[in-house]
């Protein structure tokens, strides 16, 4: 996710907490939460993806996938 979809998700909380949120910028909140959300739930499953165990006699095995 990009910087400034950051810096603008963070300017919108302050906002919120200090004076509130017309309700354009309440459904852009939603909007920038939820692509965040995305965000990092793929960068978590892509390094779980990645995970290899090694056996003690060097076989490599991934773990089972619970889908």
């Amino acid at each position: 996710m990009e910087k400034a979809k950051i810096d603008r998700i963070n300017f919108l909380a302050k906002k919120s907490r200090a004076e509130g949120l017309t309700d354009a910028e309440k459904a852009e909140q939603q909007l920038l939460r939820n692509e965040y959300r995305e965000a990092v739930v793929g960068n978590l499953r892509a390094q779980l993806d990645r995970i290899e165990f090694v056996e003690p006699d060097g076989k490599v095995t991934k773990p089972v996938e619970n889908s």
